[in-house]
């Protein structure tokens, strides 16, 4: 499991360097072999690749005729792209990704479970303040998260 914050700098070449605490377990669960794509949240997502392998199973499974999941499928597949952890722990962010999210030099890796969310800085400041200030306004818990406890 993936947690945690972690403010990272691009090199000028685009590259993140995955801090220590993952690398071993990246390396153990997939030799450095992983998946980034785009989040509807312009953010971006990044997978160990049997992990993505599993979501890529259940998107190519979702109904054709249904214009949410070709969506879906067209942004998540779509922009998927293989990357290799270097021998320094490094990763190049493809360029139209880090357009994408709109990354400059500072980032935050944030750990999601089974996968990170990569966000510019500044980005990611402003709607971790907008999800406070919003709190449960959005209409109570769902069903599933009613059942956790804190």
């Amino acid at each position: 499991m993936f947690r945690g914050v972690n403010p990272l700098n691009l090199d000028s070449k685009g590259r993140m360097s995955m801090p220590t605490r993952y690398r071993e377990r990246l390396r153990a669960m997939c030799d450095g072999h992983l998946v980034m794509t785009v989040d509807r949240d312009h953010c971006l997502l990044l997978y160990p690749l049997p992990e993505w392998e599993e979501i890529e199973r259940k998107l190519v499974r979702l109904p054709a005729l249904n214009k949410q999941a070709r969506r879906l499928q067209r942004l998540l597949i779509g922009h998927a792209t293989d990357l290799e952890m270097d021998g320094q722990g490094r990763i190049l962010v493809p360029p139209a990704l880090r357009e994408f999210a709109g990354l400059q030099k500072q980032i935050m890796l944030i750990g999601q479970g089974n996968k990170f969310e990569i966000w510019d800085e500044v980005t990611w400041n402003a709607k971790r303040a907008e999800w406070l200030e919003e709190g449960d306004d959005e209409g109570g818990l769902c069903a599933e998260l009613e059942s956790l406890s804190f």
